[in-house]
């Protein structure tokens, strides 16, 4: 496997796509992003003292159905990389890492698929570690300050990467959410609601229940949740 170190880039994601012909799998970090992205076209504030980078992936005949193994599998990467430092992750469905209550790591994801399989995916994803985060009014926490103690950006970069490389179930995805069974509010079309979040399908859809309604399952493109 490539890994790449930068001092700064414009986008880990769209610099690790340079090497889709070359077929091997690699991984670019950044100290320093100026065109970060999140999750529906928001930016995200790469400053240094961050983790920031892209894993590329290659795959063999994986059915394009389970593309969110992806997603889950960086997910729980992050949250086992917090917890190597002493921080209590949890997973705000889909995808994103919280610590005591606060965000602590956004993941974006983009896959290539085509007759049905998935070829490849570019996993990008951003750890608050050390950097100030002053400027985002008490919504997100680095991982120091979950932790309790001072953590490096090379420490927190290198066992991400080490947890990245290792494998995972589904279940363990699962056990880092922390919000099922209980009320959440979902804004769907606009329309805000309360409802019961039951389970989460193998798919990454999420399956609520109305009061008075039959259950169903809905994809994050199609809703926001707030818990």
């Amino acid at each position: 496997m490539r890994i790449e170190y930068l001092a700064e880039t414009g986008s880990t994601n769209d610099y690790v796509k340079r090497y889709l012909a070359d077929g091997e799998d690699a991984i670019v970090c950044a100290e320093r992003q100026t065109g970060g992205r999140g999750t529906k076209g928001r930016s995200f504030a790469s400053e240094r003292g961050g983790v920031y980078l892209s894993a590329l992936t290659f795959y063999d005949g994986v059915p394009a159905s389970e593309a969110f193994r992806v997603m889950s599998h960086a997910a729980v990467a992050v949250c086992r990389t917090a917890e190597a430092f002493g921080a209590a992750p949890e997973i705000k469905w889909a995808n994103d890492v919280f610590a005591n209550g606060r965000k602590l790591s956004g993941i974006l994801i983009e896959n290539g698929i085509s007759d049905g399989k998935l070829r490849w995916s570019v996993v990008g994803i951003g750890v608050n570690v050390c950097n100030d985060l002053s400027a985002l009014n008490g919504i997100a926490i680095s991982l120091s300050e979950a932790a309790g103690k001072p953590v490096s950006v090379e420490a927190a970069r290198e066992e991400l990467i080490r947890n990245l490389r290792r494998s995972d179930s589904f279940d363990d995805y699962l056990s880092y959410l922390r919000f099922l069974g209980r009320e959440v509010t979902v804004v769907e079309n606009g329309r805000a609601f309360c409802a019961k979040a039951i389970r989460v399908l193998r798919d990454g859809r999420l399956e609520i229940e109305e009061a008075g309604g039959a259950p169903r399952a809905l994809s994050a493109a199609e809703i926001s949740l707030k818990l």
